[in-house]
């Protein structure tokens, strides 16, 4: 046996597929997870429209200008991607595909349309969806950030509802009620999916060859 064949194979990493109607506290909950979750890295999307104050390239977003997001889409460069009031927003085949044959894990904060794009190419993603506990809730933390007019509430709470109409579309939903049980149940997912019989197999396979052998 060549020292190539002797050593085991890289497990692909999980592709994760987080999302939620605005204002359910979907990006508080993952930087929250992340930070206690260092196998998993936060793909960074792609976007077209120029930076708003404070936000720095690769860091917050991949800004490219339009005819260069036209030029990635016609080469098949995104998984998924959307225009959204003449922007485009997308993620890269290139900012997840060689961390996931690496073996390590990738999260995608993106919405549902998004997440049906990525299942139709990678079936196996596990995807979830956080809920708000309550309409009035959702409405409630959108004025408490005292920045939209209510013409605005009122266009974000109709997104809301056609957002959460999708949710059946997702392996699991969580309910962020209380933000930080919410946010250990998100972790729990992630933590639950490495500790898979047919990942831990794979994992430990000599541990557990070693194990029958001496029974």
């Amino acid at each position: 046996m060549s020292p190539a064949e002797a050593r085991p194979a890289i497990e692909r990493g999980t592709l994760f597929v987080v999302a939620a109607p605005s204002g359910a506290g979907k990006s508080s909950m993952v930087n929250a997870v992340l930070a206690r979750e260092p196998g998993i890295s936060l793909s960074i999307s792609y976007t077209s429209r120029a930076p708003r104050p404070g936000e720095r390239h690769a860091q917050h977003y991949h800004f490219v200008g339009k005819d260069e997001f036209e030029r990635m889409i016609a080469a098949g460069d995104f998984f998924e991607y959307a225009e959204v009031h003449g922007d485009y927003k997308g993620t890269a085949r290139q900012s997840v595909e060689p961390q996931l044959a690496a073996g390590r894990d990738v999260l995608l904060e993106i919405d549902w349309q998004g997440a049906r794009q990525v299942r139709q190419q990678i079936p196996d993603a596990l995807s979830v969806f956080i809920l708000p506990p309550s309409r009035e809730a959702l409405e409630t933390r959108m004025r408490n950030r005292g920045q939209d007019s209510e013409a605005v509430i009122a266009q974000r709470l109709a997104a809301a509802r056609e957002e959460m109409a999708h949710a059946p579309e997702f392996d699991f939903w969580i309910v962020n009620e209380h933000f930080d049980t919410a946010a250990n149940e998100l972790r729990s997912i992630f933590i639950a999916h490495r500790l898979r019989r047919a990942a831990q197999a794979r994992r430990h396979a000599a541990l557990f060859a070693g194990l029958i052998a001496g029974a």
